[in-house]
């Protein structure tokens, strides 16, 4: 009786997220948005009208996580379903042009690594189904031509390779570097245009748009529209632009009366960065901020909206993760994640249906900052490893939670749903929890290796690599 009644409650979920036939999906990501960097989610001093109507006709999920706490492993993770150290995005990637190591683990102009085109992406399992697919916005996932986003399932690109901070920065338009330099104040009007346009033109067929924003990552930039209109400063305008090109993709959906076939996701490849003081992001109730293991720099800000679909004004305070996108649009759109590799998110359909008494698939999630193993959670506990920084020509601080030089993180439980700001440890109370997550990061180390204990992967994947 047990099983024919899952199995009901999750055709009841399919069939809801189903409703339309070849649902559109839209994912908008900010870069370096706080968790409290909307109004819907605590902020006191910004104005996101937008993002807070999407909330309340649509679902705030509350626990929801990034893979990694900066941009290109978070980003790898979200195409691919997997962690970024299965498919390659660990330590190796982060050489930099004069040969220092980049202590944020991220891809920088020049290196030869990117997303191995032998990986499968969202946009390929769309494609395979029939999908119109595109990408606008930043990349940063390898600026070789093999690893360009027209050589990972996307139709259409248009946008720029890396972060807003790195050079030489252009636009592409597919494999194509234009002419025309890169106004930073009008980028995210760009954006918005450009998205809109997909949106128009692509409406006669289902679609799989990804809008990968640059704001409000450093430098900041926002049009004289506005500039100098937030109580947050520049940071805050920024958001504020983010939010209105939000609301210009859903009015477009509404114009065209796609709004109810279409599930649009919005969240951040990160936390907060709390280094940049007043030009970064806010990362309340959480600890800790992009580059770090703590929440802050894992959890993200996220709001999903299909009307009629996804229960409005409902929040989901399950654990989810970007890696759930593909498996979970691949279900939507009546078809299946690759069969022949590992893919570590989970359907979540029923969370998003807002099925009654849906819990999140996750019965362990793993906290990677490139190949170091920090952290483990499982249901509200969260255990972290000791952690020795041992390189002192590596800055650490806003990338690793700790002062510069030789320093040790020691180990810790924290139980999250009376402490999600991790500040007291129960680690000598619960030591039965402490055993049972122990056996998993045994676990994560025997498939996916931590360079901290000197494992080695045996279920990872090799990263793409130009000669």
């Amino acid at each position: 009786m047990r099983s024919l009644a899952l199995f009901s409650a999750a055709m009841f979920a399919a069939t809801a997220l189903q409703a339309a036939e070849k649902p559109n999906f839209i994912i908008i990501l900010a870069d370096d948005l706080g968790y409290a960097d909307l109004t819907c989610f605590g902020a006191v001093d910004m104005s996101t009208p937008h993002l807070d109507r999407m909330a309340r006709e649509g679902m705030r999920l509350t626990d929801f996580h990034m893979a990694a706490p900066t941009c290109t492993a978070s980003r790898a993770a979200l195409l691919t379903g997997c962690y970024p150290v299965r498919v390659g995005m660990g330590d190796q990637i982060a050489p930099r042009a004069d040969g220092t190591l980049s202590p944020s683990r991220v891809l920088w102009p020049g290196s030869p690594f990117g997303l191995n085109p032998s990986e499968i992406t969202i946009a390929e399992v769309l494609k395979e189904a029939g999908y119109a697919t595109g990408v606008i916005g930043k990349w940063h996932l390898g600026d070789r031509p093999q690893f360009n986003p027209t050589r990972q399932g996307f139709d259409e690109f248009f946008g720029v390779l890396f972060s807003n901070d790195m050079d030489p920065y252009r636009y592409y338009r597919g494999t194509k570097q234009l002419d025309e330099e890169i106004d930073r104040d009008q980028q995210t009007q760009r954006y918005t245009a450009e998205a809109v346009d997909f949106i128009r033109r692509r409406r006669g067929e289902p679609f799989f748009l990804y809008v990968a924003h640059t704001m409000p990552h450093v430098p900041l930039a926002a049009s004289e529209q506005f500039r100098g209109k937030s109580p947050r400063g520049l940071y805050g305008d920024a958001v504020s632009e983010v939010d209105w090109s939000v609301g210009q993709i859903l009015d477009a959906l509404r114009e065209l009366q796609l709004d109810r076939r279409t599930l649009v996701l919005f969240s951040s490849d990160n936390g907060g960065w709390l280094a940049r003081g007043e030009r970064g992001g806010l990362n309340t109730p959480f600890r800790g901020g992009k580059g770090g293991s703590y929440e802050g720099g894992f959890r993200t800000p996220a709001i999903a909206w299909q009307p009629g679909v996804v229960p409005a004004g409902s929040a989901c305070g399950e654990l989810a993760s970007a890696m759930d996108l593909l498996p979970t649009l691949a279900a939507m759109a009546g078809t299946q994640p690759p069969q022949d590799r590992t893919i570590d998110g989970h359907d979540v359909t029923p969370l998003l249906a807002g099925q009654p008494g849906a819990k999140s698939p996750w019965e362990k999630l793993f906290y990677y900052f490139g190949n170091e193993l920090h952290a483990v959670r499982s249901g509200p506990w969260k255990l972290r490893t000791q952690n020795l920084l041992k390189n002192e020509n590596i800055y650490h601080g806003p990338w690793r939670d700790s002062p510069i030089g030789l320093t040790t993180v020691p180990a810790a439980l924290y139980d999250l749903s009376r402490d999600p700001g991790e500040q007291k440890s129960v680690l000598d109370h619960h030591p039965k929890i402490v055993q049972r997550l122990k056996g998993y990061l045994d676990e994560a180390r025997a498939d996916l290796g931590d360079s901290l204990t000197g494992v080695a992967p045996t279920g990872a994947r090799p990263v793409g690599k130009a000669e």
